[in-house]
């Protein structure tokens, strides 16, 4: 009986693989490269298109496809003003390397919905979340410390920094945002596969 090892029976099943086709060999040559220059991009003001440009037809298809995954992976939920910008330009960026100009720009649009929605409503169920959680904390925090004997004269809490409303706000947090986060998924899946 011949035992193999490990090495010998991932090389089998290597060979079993076959050899990659061109396509393949230029997607992992190529995709890495857009990838960089969508980083790029977001540092710099440069124009996509032409650095696209400067490829054969071939290895600017998975270029392309290396930006887009950068810049959609960029846009995010627009929780303060550096986000929004980022936003704007990854936006921006995507628009100009995709061929759907229509489709395109109805997906950005939802997007900016739910952006425009986010920073408006949202942060209004935001405050008010917020209000409701510290003030059903400060209760509990009163209840426990007249359990006690009261509070000490002088001795004033903080109920904001206290790590159980800290974290009791992040979850509460987690959850407003996970309803917008989920339809921004959505969009974003749209997004990566238009052409």
């Amino acid at each position: 009986m011949d035992i193999k090892s490990a090495y010998e029976i991932a090389m089998e099943k290597v060979d079993k693989i076959g050899d990659a086709t061109e396509d393949e060999k230029l997607g992992w040559k190529y995709t890495p490269e857009g990838e960089k220059l969508a980083a790029k991009y977001l540092k710099e003001n440069i124009d996509l298109n032409s650095e696209i440009n400067k490829y054969e037809p071939k290895a600017a298809k998975y270029i392309t496809e290396g930006v887009a995954n950068i810049l959609i992976h960029n846009i995010v939920l627009p929780k303060n003003e550096l986000m929004k910008n980022n936003n704007k330009k990854a936006m921006e960026g995507i628009k100009s390397i995709k061929k759907d100009k229509t489709k395109t720009e109805n997906i950005l649009n939802q997007m900016r919905r739910i952006f425009s929605h986010y920073a408006e409503q949202g942060e209004q169920q935001r405050k008010q979340a917020y209000q409701q959680v510290k003030a059903a904390f400060e209760m509990k925090v009163q209840q426990a410390l007249e359990q006690q004997g009261g509070v000490p004269a002088g001795a004033k809490i903080d109920i904001e920094k206290q790590p159980q409303f800290q974290e009791e706000w992040r979850k509460i947090m987690n959850q407003l945002d996970g309803q917008y986060l989920k339809l921004l998924e959505e969009f974003k899946k749209e997004l990566a596969v238009v052409k």
